[in-house]
């Protein structure tokens, strides 16, 4: 992964050799209790949450002779991208959507440590990813951010968003996004209200009421009768020329064959 350079302001920047006390905390990581020895300054400044924890009330450092915390639970991956943002200001950048997941990781751990630059940053790299890749998240993406954080999470939303373009620009409904809308209801408002965030305007949108216009449903065809297509064919995945072809080979199969003298056969 190449980098992404830091661009967020929340906190005021302070040059590095500043941020490089004596002072030094260790981290460890996952179940082999990886080690990572960091500078106390460094860490504190970018994260309320460990200023909490090695300073105390007067915003100076504790004077204790060993500063450390665990991680058990965490992966070395994820919290080897943090140590590289402290010290870099940068962030690798996702060559493949598989890249993706230790960024999700890294983005809960800025969350719990309280990292407001870092936890934009990866915002930022992520939402990059997806748009230069011409592509959207995925449901796995979507659920795993929705189970790791609560409403009004930047993430969330930004995936919530993606895919409330995706829905609505496709043709179809994907089954498992049918069955993810179903069972999640949170999911399913949180689109509507993404796209009310569009703000459309009204002329834009179909209107169903409008009796002098086809609206719910979809029209082709260039003769009188138009074939209409309903909600559930396109739920299940038909396209619409499937559709209107099964359509016009079942009314030649009612059609009564007309004979040489005009009259119907049998």
């Amino acid at each position: 992964m190449s980098s992404v350079t830091s661009s967020s302001s929340a906190i005021a920047d302070k040059p590095l050799n500043e941020l490089l006390s004596t002072s030094l905390v260790d981290i460890y990581v996952g179940q082999e209790n990886t080690r990572w020895t960091l500078h106390e300054k460094l860490l504190c400044h970018h994260s309320s949450f460990f200023r909490a924890r090695f300073y105390n009330k007067n915003n100076h450092p504790e004077s204790v002779s060993s500063k450390t915390f665990g991680l058990p639970d965490s992966d070395d991956l994820p919290f080897e991208l943090l140590v590289g943002w402290l010290y870099s200001k940068a962030l690798r950048y996702p060559e493949q959507e598989k890249d993706i997941g230790p960024m999700l990781d890294l983005y809960f751990l800025a969350q719990q440590f309280e990292m407001q630059k870092l936890s934009e940053d990866v915002v930022e790299t992520v939402r990059a990813f997806y748009h230069n890749q011409q592509s959207y998240p995925g449901l796995r993406r979507v659920q795993y951010v929705y189970a790791n954080t609560t409403s009004d999470n930047e993430m969330r939303e930004m995936m919530v968003s993606s895919i409330a373009r995706f829905l609505t620009l496709g043709d179809t409904i994907p089954a498992h996004w049918e069955n993810a809308l179903k069972k999640n209801g949170q999911l399913s408002v949180d689109i509507i209200r993404s796209i009310q965030q569009w703000h459309l305007e009204g002329r834009s949108v179909p209107d169903a009421r409008d009796a002098s216009m086809d609206r719910g449903r979809e029209s082709r065809g260039g003769s009188m009768e138009m074939s209409k297509v309903g909600f559930s064919a396109i739920e299940e995945g038909s396209s619409m020329d499937e559709h209107i072809k099964k359509e016009e080979e079942g009314g030649r199969r009612r059609r009564p064959r007309r004979g040489v003298n005009g009259h119907a056969s049998s």
